[in-house]
């Protein structure tokens, strides 16, 4: 089949070239993203595959259904940015990788806890700088505290496994409890008794109308002012205006992000040179107990591999009119 792929990177193509020696589809790469301007680059070809902040909205579905698309392949789990309504509506499918290394996702909330608690990024700079003190770099111990898991699927369950080694008493909020948790001694509980209680915690849950803003102003005024929030999920889980301020009152201890709610015109790109004209992400560098990456927590080998696998997979059986095991179809639809 012929794919239009969008906001590609170099390890994309180098990643989808390697698995792609199997498949044999025909990949124009574009550097562009996805949106209502970009449209027309997929000209000529039976499939898009986009990825996290590429744009596909009722006006972008119909016109890609208007220049002969097919397929749309997201190459993640998440699925808040497409219309699944009007994908149905115009019988365009759509697919995606439901699952990928949850170990990478998982570890990484993992590094950005250790990293934010025990200061090992300023550590590191000030070594670099010739300076030795210790002073303002003390942590805590992960042994014995409570954290939180908003999620439990594959990622969420890998990271309370990680925490449980650590020492760490998890308690755990879904709507479906995950009873091999349980088994493993993984407590789920409301959630407001998980914001109340909890010392640490972590977003695994995807992005729905339910689940957006999920922390928000009335969450945090119920946590522990020492509690240390991590966010490897999707942005919109946490209202950003609401943190700040609870970040200036003092209301919790740490921050750390993977993902933000408005990073669509920010991650994946170098601004190094440019003016950032996003207040609150500024507003948000400025706290020092805030940690920032750019939506790199699925960045391992082992992960981008079966991304570029699974995506290839759903394209050829959707070629050759075989049942689409990944589709996200009118049960997804909210």
């Amino acid at each position: 089949m012929k794919i239009a792929f969008f906001s590609t990177k170099s390890y994309d193509k180098e990643y989808f070239d390697s698995s792609n020696k199997e498949f044999q589809h025909s990949i124009s790469y574009f550097e562009p993203s996805l949106n209502n301007e970009t449209t027309t680059l997929a000209i000529g070809n039976d499939a898009v595959c986009v990825f996290v902040n590429d744009k596909l909205d009722a006006n972008v579905i119909e016109k890609l259904k208007e220049i002969g698309v097919k397929l749309i392949a997201l190459r993640c789990a998440g699925f808040n940015n497409v219309d699944l309504e009007a994908a149905n509506r115009v019988g365009i499918k759509v697919v995606r990788v439901p699952a990928y290394s949850p170990h990478a996702v998982a570890e990484h909330a993992m590094a950005l806890i250790l990293t934010l608690n025990r200061k090992t990024h300023k550590a590191y700079n000030r070594v670099r700088d010739g300076n030795f003190s210790l002073e303002n770099l003390t942590g805590f111990e992960l042994n014995g505290k409570t954290v939180g898991v908003i999620g439990t699927g594959k990622i969420g369950a890998t990271f309370a496994g990680i925490m449980q080694g650590f020492g760490c008493q998890v308690v755990a909020y879904d709507p479906f409890p995950n009873i091999e948790l349980e088994s493993k001694g993984v407590k789920f509980v409301k959630l407001e008794e998980l914001f109340t209680k909890s010392d640490i915690i972590s977003l695994h849950c995807p992005l729905t109308p339910e689940t957006k803003h999920i922390v928000n102003e009335i969450a945090l005024a119920k946590m522990k002012p020492t509690a240390m929030i991590v966010n490897t999920g999707r942005g919109a889980l946490i209202d950003t205006k609401a943190i700040i301020q609870a970040l200036k009152k003092k209301q919790i201890g740490y921050l750390a992000l993977d993902v933000y709610e408005y990073e669509d015109k920010l991650f994946f790109k170098d601004l190094s040179e440019t003016m950032i004209e996003d207040e609150l992400i500024i507003r948000l560098l400025t706290f020092p107990n805030v940690l920032i990456t750019a939506h790199q927590a699925f960045l391992t080998d082992n992960a981008l591999n079966q991304i570029a696998e699974t995506t290839l997979e759903n394209i050829s059986t959707f070629g050759r009119g075989g049942k689409l095991d990944n589709e996200l179809g009118l049960a997804f639809v909210k």
